[in-house]
């Protein structure tokens, strides 16, 4: 089932070796120059930073000798409050209590405004995909495939706000009273995404915040900054003045006085309920704040005795490993049914094996380096935690580490009492537990603080279906022998618990960030000859029966 692509981590030093020697890099995957950032976007203007910056280093280390070093790919600005508040004034000003020309703009042109965007987004797309390997560790693949799905959930988006503005287009009558019903934005959005997916899931939030009027202040995450610099000329370009203003720093100087100024309506995070909560404690009026969140979750994987095991632990493996555990849909915690347990771990462990680990740009590669600082050690901390309460590391070489590189760990069995049962990894951590009765995974779903998603793996359709309805009232998606994921966008993406607040999909998200506003009349001659005419002569964008083809 499994190809063999990779040789088995046996010594730190077998770990070492996977990383290039500063001149062995492929030059069509090299970055050619550090790419120092002294730019940013406000108020329509790209302008220049001289102040204090912040330097970027790889997950990629270089070979010096017995020795690792991360490779240093660049910088960007570290700027303060001012240049914080000068961002949250210029998103003020554009949105100008929605008489600004941006929130006023028909759909027609700001759908055109985005389609432009899409259009100068793809002249970057390789340095955008070089950036991801460098930045993040993401594999070639991946990142070209974020890349792509990014500028297809852009054409989706347009589309679906297509049809909920040929839904608008018409006036509704209801008990001697005329209306028409639309969607208006919210104001101002802060908008930050998530080191894992830096540009597909911050664009998931933004494009929608923008397509329905909203103007917006952008700050990438930590860890996958640089990859949105080549993207500032086309946000300049494609948007009308303040409707895009990008801020650079850290949290506690940047967004902690735009929060508390009370001057953003909504929040848009993808991140940990630690840095959420705080957040939102900082904004002066929390009811006019709107949260449009994406959290931690600790999805389960549930197998049962008569499972296809060949299809479980093809899912399992990827649903655990695919970007280094590095999602929030990734399979964290596998309980496998006592019958099946031996049988499947042989699987399992012989599949992690086969998986290829090595640099983001090599063939077939899996596994890669990973970006947070500290990374390896924390999880070797959680394995060693969970050995030294009854578990065992089962696959060899597992829990190796060099440098930013973590070789993937089979933990079994995981007992309650430790932190990986119940703690997020967001890593090469493959935590089992063996079951006897299906009721422990339904009340270790039950009791989790996360909501998000469950993998069910089962043949008998009466013991499926028996799962799946106590389930789906605990978290928002069950995968019947699947593993979790979030797509296709077009399906409803969310949580339960302490997972999300809000939806998003490709209609889900345009939605959230807007309201249903309308205006109505009573029903008489007079008002219908006014509302004729305001219609027939173009007088409001609003007031219109335009219908988008």
């Amino acid at each position: 089932m499994f190809e063999m692509k990779g040789k088995l981590m046996k010594t730190i030093s077998d770990v070492s070796a996977l990383f290039p020697t500063e001149g062995s890099v492929p030059e069509r995957h090299a970055l050619t120059a550090p790419l120092h950032q002294q730019s940013y976007l406000v108020k329509g203007e790209i302008r220049s930073w001289s102040g204090p910056a912040q330097d970027v280093l790889s997950p990629i280390c270089f070979r010096q000798g017995n020795e690792l070093k991360q490779a240093s790919i660049g910088s960007y600005p570290l700027m303060g409050e001012a240049e914080a508040m000068d961002a949250l004034a210029a998103a003020a000003k554009a949105f100008d209590k929605g008489r600004g020309d941006w929130p006023t703009m028909t759909v027609a042109d700001r759908i055109a405004c985005v389609e432009k965007f899409a259009f100068r987004m793809l002249e970057k797309r390789d340095a955008v995909v070089r950036l991801l390997m460098w930045e993040i560790g993401k594999t070639l693949k991946d990142a070209e495939k974020e890349f792509d799905r990014t500028v297809e959930y852009i054409r989706d988006s347009v589309e679906a706000l297509k049809d909920i503005d040929r839904a608008s287009s018409r006036f509704v009558i209801e008990q001697g009273i005329i209306a028409q019903i639309r969607r208006a934005p919210l104001g101002v959005v802060l908008c930050m995404g998530p080191f894992n997916y830096p540009l597909n899931e911050t664009f998931t939030t933004l494009i929608p915040a923008l397509m329905m009027g909203n103007t917006v202040i952008f700050k990438p995450p930590k860890l996958g900054v640089l990859l949105h610099e080549p993207l500032l000329e086309a946000f300049r370009d494609s948007f009308p003045p303040g409707v895009v203003n990008t801020i650079y720093g850290e949290g506690q100087k940047v967004i902690s006085p735009v929060m508390a100024s009370g001057g953003v309506d909504v929040l848009a995070f993808i991140g940990s309920c630690r840095v959420a909560n705080a957040l939102k404690k900082q904004h002066p009026r929390p009811n006019r704040l709107k949260c449009i969140l994406g959290l931690e979750a600790k999805n389960a994987g549930i197998v049962l005795e008569d499972s296809d095991l060949d299809l479980a632990v093809k899912e399992c493996v990827t649903g655990a490993l695919s970007y280094n555990g590095q999602r929030c849909t990734a399979l964290k915690m596998l309980f496998i049914h006592e019958d099946v347990i031996d049988d499947l771990m042989s699987r399992l462990v012989t599949a992690v094996g086969r998986l290829k680990c090595g640099m983001p740009w090599e063939a077939d590669v899996n596994l890669t380096p990973l970006p947070e600082p500290g990374k390896p050690g924390k999880l070797a901390e959680l394995v060693e935690d969970a050995v030294r309460l009854g578990g065992r590391v089962v696959n060899e070489g597992g829990g190796l580490h060099a440098g930013t590189f973590y070789y993937p760990a089979v933990v079994c069995p995981v007992e309650p009492a430790s932190r990986l049962y119940c703690e997020e990894q967001f890593g090469p951590v493959v935590a089992v537990r063996p079951f006897r009765d299906v009721a422990e995974p339904i009340r270790y779903v039950e009791e989790s603080r996360y909501g998000q998603q469950v993998s069910i793996f089962g043949r008998d359709p009466e013991r499926i279906a028996a799962l799946v309805d106590p389930l789906v009232n605990q978290v928002c998606r069950v995968n019947i022998n699947s593993q979790c994921q979030r797509g296709p966008d077009v399906f409803p993406f969310t949580g339960r618990k302490d997972s999300a607040e809000a939806t998003l999909s490709v209609s889900d998200a345009l939605r959230v960030f807007a309201i249903r506003t309308l205006v109505a009349a009573k029903a008489d001659g007079a008002n219908k000859e006014l509302l004729s005419r305001i219609t027939r002569e173009r007088k409001s964008r609003f007031i219109s029966t335009d219908f988008l083809f």
